[in-house]
C-alpha cells in the first residue's frame, strides 16, 4: 500500500498536476484561469494536495473559508489512486484545517450517482441535506448537497451576517 501525505499546494508545478487530476476526474474540469481567479483571494481560498511517496500530486482538495463554515469546491483522487486512503485522508486534512482556520462546518455537493465518493463522505461525518436539481452538466444530473458539523446544528449568533460582508 502507497504512503500519502497532505500539504498545501506549492506553487506552478503543483497546478499543473492538479489540472491533470481534474482532467482525469471530471467532465467538466475546472481551467488554469479558473484556479488563477481563485488564487486571487488567498484569504478563503485553499487548497491542499495529497502526495504520494514520490512526492506526485495523487489528488486534491479547494476549498473557501466563508464565515465559520468550509465550502469544498473541488476535490479529486487520480482514478489510479483511488480506493487506497488517499481520499479519506485528504478529506480528514481539510476538516482539520477547517478547524484551525475557526469553521465549525463543511459542505460540499456531489453527483447523485458517485455513490463511491457519497459513501467517503458518509464514512467521515457528512450528512445529506438537500438536492441541487439539475446541478452538473456533461451529463445533467442532481447534486446532493451535504454537510459536516463539529458540534450539531449552529447557533444563530454564529451564522453569517450581511454585516460581515458576505
Amino acid at each position: 500500500m502507497a504512503r500519502f501525505w497532505v500539504e498545501s499546494l506549492a506553487g506552478d508545478e503543483d497546478l499543473e498536476a492538479v489540472l491533470e487530476v481534474e482532467a482525469e476526474s471530471f467532465t467538466n474540469p475546472w481551467t488554469r484561469e479558473m484556479y488563477e481567479s481563485e488564487f486571487r483571494n488567498r484569504s478563503a481560498c485553499h487548497v491542499l494536495v495529497v502526495r504520494s511517496e514520490v512526492r506526485q500530486v495523487e489528488g486534491f482538495c479547494a476549498f473557501w473559508l466563508v464565515c465559520d463554515e468550509v465550502h469544498i469546491n473541488n476535490l479529486a483522487i487520480r482514478p489510479q489512486t483511488r480506493r487506497q486512503g488517499a481520499g479519506g485522508l485528504l478529506v480528514r486534512a481539510v476538516l482539520k484545517q477547517a478547524l484551525t482556520l475557526g469553521a465549525n462546518r463543511a459542505t460540499l455537493e456531489v453527483r447523485e450517482s458517485n455513490a463511491e465518493a457519497r459513501r467517503l463522505y458518509e464514512r467521515l461525518g457528512f450528512s445529506v441535506s438537500g438536492t441541487r436539481r439539475g446541478y452538473y452538466t456533461n451529463p445533467v444530473e442532481d447534486a446532493l448537497i451535504l454537510w459536516w458539523d463539529r458540534a450539531g446544528p449552529p447557533a444563530a449568533s454564529n451564522l453569517c451576517t450581511p454585516s460581515q460582508g458576505f
